[in-house]
């Protein structure tokens, strides 16, 4: 949740309808590459900018709309896009108890107050 906080393991969000993750998803394929250097880049799902997510080390999804989607335009961005649908958690190299029961800190973590 934070900087040099307890590793945590969190469930994503389904992705906000209007994103480049939900059209993906859509697709049906598990996984797929986009190679957005040649004619994919004139698809029409890709002549206007949409939502694209980024989660990195802090994912925070009670403001993940305002912390992790920006306006993005791909075929702008980048030449290739790898899409996997389903992924799993990388394993820390030191896990803590949040990580192990794999849910989300209470509000109140550390303290329990």
């Amino acid at each position: 949740s934070d900087w040099h906080a307890p590793v945590e393991r969190k469930r994503v969000r389904e992705a906000l309808p209007a994103s480049y993750e939900a059209l993906f998803h859509d697709v049906g394929l598990p996984r797929f590459m986009l190679d957005l250097r040649g004619a994919a880049a004139t698809l029409p799902n890709f002549d206007q900018a949409r939502l694209e997510r980024a989660i990195g080390v802090i994912y925070r999804p009670e403001s993940e709309r305002a912390s992790h989607y920006f306006r993005a335009q791909m075929d702008e961005q980048f030449d290739v896009v790898l899409h996997l649908d389903r992924t799993r958690a990388v394993e820390p190299l030191e896990t803590t108890e949040l990580w192990l029961r794999g849910e989300e800190a209470p509000e109140a973590y550390p303290t329990g107050i």
